[in-house]
């Protein structure tokens, strides 16, 4: 058994489901030949063919109109984003078309839209955003944001076989540093379960994609030097959302950190700081408290990069915050 990175756990998902499924395809800029911009479909093209590996005109919104053409008529489409940065360019025919389109005209969209999102790179304001908030509050279109290469693998064949619109997002930073062996057999998890990251009792830390590797490092140095034990809830899917495993950590250690790359107003923490509030308010011994980058534009330069968004020190100054009350 060989473990392979993120990135190739993506794409042995793709292969698979082609493999499987002849009325999957895929289609994006650069996605054939090229092999996509960080190379995550390399291999596609020899091995299906032009007809259902295409490479399209740089028109998102095109692209993804074309997708739910071919998902109406049977097809299941697989949408590369270069960087998901682009996908505002396609925001209206996503949330007034596709989203709408079962409930308005009985017509099936299974259709996924995927591509590389995140900071840590040094990608600068047009190649490093976390757009997933913006898409958080529209009823049809799932939302999966993985960061594990297995959940990587499983939640890609998840989406792909699912019936409705899933917006896939691929975390850049974790493409090649993160690796794994992949499970046996035909590896699929379930959209819309968290999962324990990391067991603890004091304080849970609720968060996504890239962060889960900061909570994770942050709960090593607050175990170590402070004898702080922190529980670290993956949530994997944020539409839909896993309320119950959130209440659960919650009632557990009864003090909540909420995490996340995208920035602060508007983010996702600021919905779940809601639900907690609604659900479990009586178990709280703390108020809930966020970290989350700050609600500028991502910097280029390295050390703006690294201040404006989260850090592992940020996240155990604000675990000693709340252990304190």
């Amino acid at each position: 058994m060989t473990e392979i990175t993120y990135l190739e756990a993506i794409r042995e998902a793709l292969f698979e489901e082609m493999e499987r499924d002849v009325n999957v395809f895929c289609l994006g800029e650069d996605i054939g030949a090229f092999g996509g911009a960080f190379k995550v479909t390399e291999g596609l093209l020899a091995r299906f063919g032009a007809q259902r590996v295409i490479d399209t005109p740089i028109s998102e919104i095109g692209i993804v109109g074309a997708a739910a053409g071919a998902a109406h008529m049977g097809l299941r489409p697989i949408v590369e984003m270069q960087f998901i940065d682009f996908i505002a360019n396609a925001y209206d025919m996503l949330t007034n078309y596709v989203a709408t389109a079962r409930y308005r005209a009985f017509l099936p969209c299974p259709m996924v839209v995927r591509g590389p999102s995140g900071g840590y790179v040094r990608g600068g304001p047009f190649h490093s955003q976390n757009p997933e908030a913006g898409f958080l509050h529209t009823p049809g279109l799932k939302i999966v944001y993985p960061s594990t290469a297995s959940d990587a693998k499983g939640l890609m064949k998840a989406a792909v076989r699912d019936d409705d619109c899933v917006l896939f997002f691929e975390h850049k930073y974790l493409y090649r540093r993160v690796k794994e062996v992949m499970p046996l057999g035909d590896h699929v998890v379930p959209i819309g379960q968290a999962r324990i990251a990391r067991e603890g009792s004091d304080v849970s830390i609720v968060t996504y994609a890239a962060a889960v590797w900061k909570a994770l490092e942050a709960a090593e140095q607050l175990q170590s030097e402070f004898g702080i034990s922190v529980e670290v809830l993956d949530l994997r899917s944020l539409a839909p959302m896993d309320d119950e495993a959130i209440f659960r950590t919650v009632k557990k250690t009864n003090r909540l950190l909420v995490l996340h790359e995208d920035t602060r107003t508007g983010g996702i923490a600021g919905e779940i700081t809601a639900r907690v509030s609604e659900t479990c308010f009586e178990w709280l011994d703390a108020p809930v408290l966020r970290v989350t980058a700050a609600d500028v534009p991502l910097p280029f330069a390295p050390t703006l990069e690294d201040y404006v968004l989260p850090q592992t020190a940020d996240i155990v100054r604000v675990v000693q915050r709340l252990v304190a009350y």
